[in-house]
């Protein structure tokens, strides 16, 4: 890099502007890469942006909380999308109504088997305390997680770094998955895609289908509420 683009690329990277555009190019490269690809799950958005920008903090020696108090504004964003998802969820109250029941003893059973599984095999292969309380969320949308998280004494941001691999891979491999299951019923599939694969799972069902969008609206956010609440009891025999 020659001394002047240097001196240049500096006196930018202090300003916060600069990480909000950074983050914000990268996400469009990913959707237009996924376009390209036809919609291809693995050609994820997400993933790719946070390649991008990973590879550019790498290569700048910029510290991760100098990018984040210019990228801020996104992780703000992201409660006010959260609670937007309650407007497919408000389309679907009647058919909700009918099958609360089942809808919520699903939502507990997926909830308490993605985090337990998680939780075993890390205890299994070594893993500290402080590493199984970070794992135990994985499955819960970011800002519940890392509020669990810290609340329990782990490490929030090992929390949001396990929390976005897993909504990323539970969205590339979730309609395979369910497809290989034979599941066809675009409710159930809403469900799983919600419950396991939080926000970046449910962004997907959207994409999918739309009834499966809602009802993946609905398991992150009753599966939050629930790991939320039971979480801190289950962190006791950890």
């Amino acid at each position: 890099m020659s001394e002047p683009f240097y001196k240049l690329w500096v006196y930018l990277a202090a300003g916060p502007l600069v990480w909000l555009t950074a983050t914000l190019i990268a996400y469009q490269i990913g959707r237009y890469l996924q376009a390209r690809t036809r919609g291809n799950p693995a050609a994820n958005p997400v993933l790719i942006a946070v390649i991008l920008l990973v590879l550019l903090l790498a290569r700048t020696d910029v510290p991760y909380a100098q990018y984040f108090a210019g990228a801020q504004f996104v992780h703000f964003l992201l409660g006010t999308a959260t609670v937007a998802l309650g407007l497919p969820l408000w389309r679907e109250a009647a058919m909700l109504r009918r099958h609360i029941g089942p809808l919520l003893l699903s939502i507990a059973g997926g909830s308490v088997t993605a985090a337990g599984t998680a939780v075993v095999v890390a205890w299994a292969l070594g893993a500290s305390r402080a590493t199984l309380l970070s794992l135990a969320p994985k499955s819960v949308t970011t800002p519940i997680a890392m509020g669990i998280t810290e609340k329990l004494g782990g490490i929030p941001s090992l929390t949001a770094v396990l929390v976005i691999l897993t909504g990323v891979l539970g969205a590339i491999i979730a309609t395979w998955v369910l497809d290989t299951a034979g599941i066809r019923d675009w409710r159930a599939r809403g469900l799983a895609a919600g419950t396991v694969a939080h926000g970046i799972g449910t962004a997907r069902a959207y994409q999918v289908n739309p009834t499966a969008g809602a009802y993946a609206g609905l398991a992150m956010g009753v599966n939050g509420l629930l790991t939320a609440i039971v979480l801190p009891y289950a962190a006791r025999w950890l």
